[in-house]
């Protein structure tokens, strides 16, 4: 796919330099020069359509090799960081490698996340999800600010959320088998950055 981009490429500049070379020998009356001046303007929107398909096509395979360290799930793909950050710290990492915070959003999701924490990253850590209530105490949304339809808080022995004001970041905790819990944003937890597939 990326070859047929750069192939395409490489026949629109071939195009474009002879279409350059024929209207500076054919200059001697104004349609030839207008005519001309049309073909290569859409020769230029033909090479930026060109380079956004293959600015794309390496984004895509860029984002393969990504998950290709991590896992996938249907949607999308979950890599693990061990290193243990505050929630804005490990939520900026992820999108400054072109994803979000994991957010699971079925108890599917919530089951292949905590297996693949509790492989990569230790069966008593913890990581931060993409849920906060930061705006609204007691409405927590995800990374987008949309209403989180699926919760997995641990209800039984702590009944989370329970931190009030001073708990507005959720975690996965493998020692809970998966259950949420809130935390103070400034504690340093692991995380998973979820990215989006085709």
């Amino acid at each position: 796919m990326e070859f047929r981009g750069v192939r395409v490429l490489l026949c629109v500049l071939f195009l474009a330099h002879t279409t350059l070379q024929q209207s500076s020998t054919k200059k001697k009356n104004g349609k030839k020069e207008s005519a001309n001046s049309v073909a290569i303007e859409e020769l230029r929107k033909k090479i930026d359509e060109i380079m956004l398909e293959l600015n794309l096509l390496k984004e895509r395979q860029a984002l393969q090799t990504v998950c290709l360290k991590g896992i996938k799930v249907p949607g999308k793909c979950f890599l693990a960081d061990p290193v243990k950050k505050s929630y804005h710290v490990a939520s900026d990492d992820c999108i400054m490698k072109g994803g979000t915070l994991s957010t699971p959003l079925n108890s599917d999701e919530n089951d292949q996340l905590y297996a693949y924490v509790r492989q990569t990253i230790g069966p008593e850590e913890h990581i931060w999800l993409g849920v906060n209530d930061m705006v609204k105490e007691g409405d927590w949304v995800d990374k987008s600010g949309n209403t989180v339809r699926f919760k997995n808080w641990e209800t039984a022995v702590t009944h989370q959320p329970d931190g009030g004001r001073s708990q507005n970041c959720a975690i996965l905790s493998n020692p809970a088998n998966g259950k949420w819990f809130d935390e103070s944003c400034r504690a340093e937890k692991a995380s998973v950055c979820e990215f989006n597939i085709v």
